[in-house]
């Protein structure tokens, strides 16, 4: 199981980020692309780590929502959702070639990534915007009940998906994130690790009742926007790569 993390989502002056701290202990890095955060030397910077530590670039477009950081949904027709992708992942494509570097995937942020997997015309647009880009990438989705009939929808589109767990944020009985703005919703950083490892042993996650979900996952996420899970980083890099 690879480890990915979100990364070039800081703005201005950016000296010494969690950028350079969780780069070496990563596996995926996906990088924003400008319209939830991370301006121009921000993503030249991130992309320039990556390739000094040897960790795959991906594209981590969303909503036009700055303000939001990207986490509010926007009623967008499917060809706003394509332009609006092919827009944010050109643009990082373009930085990562000036750096000798080439994207690997694409993976949605915040309330893009949850509409498209709660919505099937979200998702659809989605799919249609990896499928008619320039070339075949894959696109990352959360791993849930719905795996084999998703990766249906994208082979029929000719979209390879790669699934993932999410090592910090706490599941629902359904196989959903408990949103962020619910109690418990983001994970401790002993709770991050033992959720981990409880996946990494025995296929499954403790959702919030109290229940075991099974989860079938090709990379875990742990998010970089909390000095904890920043900390968690390394200890869940020996965790997974000593399996």
């Amino acid at each position: 199981m690879q480890l990915n993390c979100d990364l070039g989502e800081s703005d201005g002056n950016w000296q010494d980020g969690p950028e350079s701290q969780v780069m070496p202990y990563i596996d995926l890095a996906n990088i924003a692309c400008g319209y939830h955060a991370g301006d121009p030397e921000t993503l030249q910077r991130t992309l320039a780590l990556a390739g000094e530590h040897n960790v795959a670039v991906g594209a981590h477009p969303s909503y036009a929502d700055r303000a939001g950081f990207g986490r509010r949904s926007m009623s967008l027709q499917t060809t706003e959702i394509i332009a609006m992708l092919h827009y944010q992942i050109g643009a990082l494509e373009g930085m990562a070639l000036c750096q000798g570097l080439m994207l690997s995937y694409i993976k949605p942020h915040g309330a893009l990534y949850h509409d498209m997997m709660a919505s099937p015309r979200v998702r659809e647009a989605v799919f249609e915007a990896v499928a008619s880009y320039h070339r075949a990438l894959p696109l990352i989705m959360q791993a849930t009940a719905r795996a084999n009939a998703h990766r249906n929808e994208a082979q029929s589109v000719g979209i390879n998906l790669w699934f993932e767990a999410f090592a910090d944020r706490r599941y629902a009985d359904d196989g959903s994130l408990l949103p962020r703005d619910k109690s418990g919703a983001v994970l401790d950083q002993q709770a991050t690790l033992d959720q981990a490892t409880q996946l990494c042993r025995e296929g499954t996650v403790t959702t919030a009742s109290g229940a075991a979900l099974t989860i079938s996952a090709d990379t875990l996420c742990l998010h970089g926007d909390n000095p904890e899970a920043v900390n968690a980083i390394a200890a869940l890099h020996a965790l997974i790569h000593s399996r």
